[in-house]
């Protein structure tokens, strides 16, 4: 079962640490190359997120693949609070594949059930498939397994309800939005504050189609930069009001200990009547903007404890479907790990049916050597009759060995072949007869 996975995620390494290890865009294929390099290791794919840092690998040598991946995360994060390995997992076997198979599916997120991951898991699939030439990454065994993990997810997604509805507070904020608005292609955001989860609401935001962006911080470098962040633009945080007619979504989450946004303030520097919706998100603890603001016509005010309970709610339907999610990818590892094993029979089958080949040629020219006088027409239907003969002899010996090998036998009825046919080459699990 020559498969790892190696790494650590949210639930082995606080934030802090996971940004250590993780690895830019620009990164990955020079890690992946130099893991390859490494002895052990024929095929490998890198999955770097703010979650998670994993790398997935087809191994021929564990004692050589493992510690050398784990010097190269090692490496990556240079000066840790621990050493590496009280951070890193390592998996094997059907546990890798299943652990893929989790994490492409969201059972393994931070959110779970969050839908972005299957797209980091097709992004790092494509990053190691464009390694060619002898550093190649991805392989057959790879290529299989990276396509049935993303039909996996796509599998768990079409039959459960593990992705619906918003799973933490930017999604709920985006999903409130879209209530209130419909599409949000075109619409005008603000964040008062900067802070980071008004950011990551933000983020989501402009995910779904708002376009203009507006920036306000008592830090103006913090405002510049989140603003050029979304290919937005910076306020002094003494003049929000004066952009705050225009907005359509405005994000608050300062530190101020009182409100920033009063009912007072609001009702003189506002229009009396607004001609569009405005969509409030006051994520500061305390609030930013007075309760009553909410009361307005046509103002949608959402406080942190909202859009809490909306996540609440639906992390409680998610994980009533998390059973069916579980037993999706045990059945899918299954399907994996019989084709896997099947795949083991290939080269002893192969190996058979050339020597059986060369045995049918070698005996059929010294036949034809003592039937010289068959005219051309009939030598052709003699090889063809050889030929269809050992085609029905082997059918179903061959067909049976590999279904042996996919019900996990391929040990066991290799080591009899091997025997019965006196094939003493190597049968493609690393071993050879001992006949």
């Amino acid at each position: 079962m020559p498969f790892a996975v190696v790494g650590l995620n949210h639930r082995t390494a606080p934030v802090e640490v996971r940004e250590k290890f993780a690895f830019a865009s620009t990164e990955m294929t020079d890690a992946l190359s130099h893991v390859l390099d490494g002895n052990g290791v024929s095929e490998a794919a890198l999955i770097s997120t703010c979650n998670r840092t994993e790398f997935y690998l087809h191994v021929t040598d564990f004692d050589l693949a493992i510690p050398g991946v784990i010097d190269t995360l090692a490496a990556q994060a240079g000066e840790l609070p621990k050493p590496a390995e009280r951070y890193v997992y390592v998996q094997r076997g059907a546990d890798a594949v299943r652990h893929l198979y989790r994490v492409v599916s969201g059972l393994d997120s931070m959110v779970l059930g969050e839908v972005q991951v299957q797209g980091q898991v097709r992004d790092a699939y494509e990053t190691a498939r464009s390694l060619t030439g002898q550093r190649q990454a991805v392989r057959a065994v790879f290529n299989r397994l990276f396509q049935s993990a993303l039909s996996v997810g796509g599998r768990v997604r079409h039959e459960t309800r593990l992705a619906e509805g918003a799973a933490s507070i930017p999604s709920a904020a985006v999903e409130l939005a879209r209530k209130i608005f419909g599409s949000l292609r075109g619409r005008h955001g603000m964040v008062i504050g900067a802070g980071d989860m008004g950011e990551l609401t933000l983020e989501c935001l402009v995910d779904e189609g708002v376009s203009s962006v507006l920036v306000a911080s008592r830090n103006m470098v913090r405002a510049k930069k989140v603003a050029e962040q979304f290919g937005g633009s910076a306020v002094a945080f003494s003049d929000f009001w004066d952009d705050l007619p225009q907005m359509d979504i405005v994000i608050t989450s300062t530190a101020a200990p009182h409100a920033m946004i009063t009912l007072e303030d609001f009702q003189r520097r506002m229009p009396r009547k607004l001609k569009s919706p405005l969509f409030i998100v006051d994520i500061a603890i305390p609030r930013d903007v007075q309760p009553e603001i909410g009361e307005l016509p046509n103002v949608f005010l959402y406080s942190v404890d909202d859009l809490e309970g909306i996540v609440t709610a639906n992390h409680e339907r998610r994980k009533a479907e998390v059973p069916k999610a579980e037993a999706i990818v045990e059945d899918e590892v299954d399907r994996f790990w019989r084709w896997y094993s099947g795949l083991q029979a290939v080269p002893f089958i192969r190996r058979l049916r050339e020597r059986a080949e060369d045995m049918r040629q070698s005996e059929l020219d010294r036949a034809l050597a003592q039937l010289d006088h068959l005219s051309e027409s009939d030598q052709q239907r003699v090889e063809r009759l050889t030929r269809d003969l050992l085609q029905k002899v082997l059918h179903q010996p061959t067909a049976r060995m590999r279904a042996a090998a996919e019900d996990g036998h391929e040990h066991d009825i290799l080591e009899a072949a091997r025997y019965l046919f006196g094939i003493e080459e190597e049968d493609g699990l690393g071993k050879k007869s001992s006949e």
